[in-house]
């Protein structure tokens, strides 16, 4: 068996008062798991927790994105304890959804449950979008979320996305948010 390859050198390293954003380590797979597999974390995300298998698909897709497009999702993690607190960031996931996002980079965001209410993600968001700004030249990012998700809209209104129409997707309300 050959070791994992460690392509997190060439993800940026943002940092906030609180906050690491790193790039993902194949040691950072067991945390995915347990994060993907809460029922309280994918609520309002897949509504069904992830599999293992599930989950080395999406962390594949992570790393891809880094690779494939020059951005991607981070390890989201607090500072002073390294703890890991979830993951975030941008991606392009080619969606299928009416009206198209015409290739704009596409925000997310998903916490552990010890870190809700904390304003992490808030505070994570803002750092990678922040890095956005200067990476897409000011170009439009969009995010998706479910109505219900009270706790994520508010985190979209926080770093400046406002929401420009609501549509279905994957059998389900969303509402689409721009910034």
């Amino acid at each position: 068996m050959s070791t994992p390859r460690d392509f997190s050198s060439s993800v940026p390293v943002l940092e906030t008062e609180r906050l690491r954003l790193r790039g993902h380590r194949h040691s950072d797979f067991a945390d995915s798991v347990t994060l993907w597999a809460d029922p309280v974390v994918v609520r309002h995300i897949t509504k069904v927790p992830s599999t293992e298998e599930q989950t080395w698909w999406r962390f594949l897709r992570y790393l891809g994105h880094w690779q494939a497009t020059g951005y991607g999702y981070w390890v989201v993690e607090e500072k002073a304890t390294g703890r890991f607190a979830g993951e975030a960031g941008f991606a392009d996931y080619k969606r299928n959804i009416d009206p198209p996002f015409d290739g704009a980079p596409e925000a997310g965001w998903v916490m552990a449950p010890w870190c809700h209410g904390r304003g992490f993600a808030t505070e994570a968001v803002a750092a990678f979008v922040a890095w956005g700004d200067e990476k897409f030249s000011r170009t439009r990012t969009v995010c998706m979320i479910e109505p219900e998700h009270g706790a994520s809209i508010r985190v979209a209104e926080k770093t400046g996305y406002r929401q420009y129409a609501e549509t279905d997707y994957m059998n389900g309300p969303v509402l689409l948010f721009e910034r």
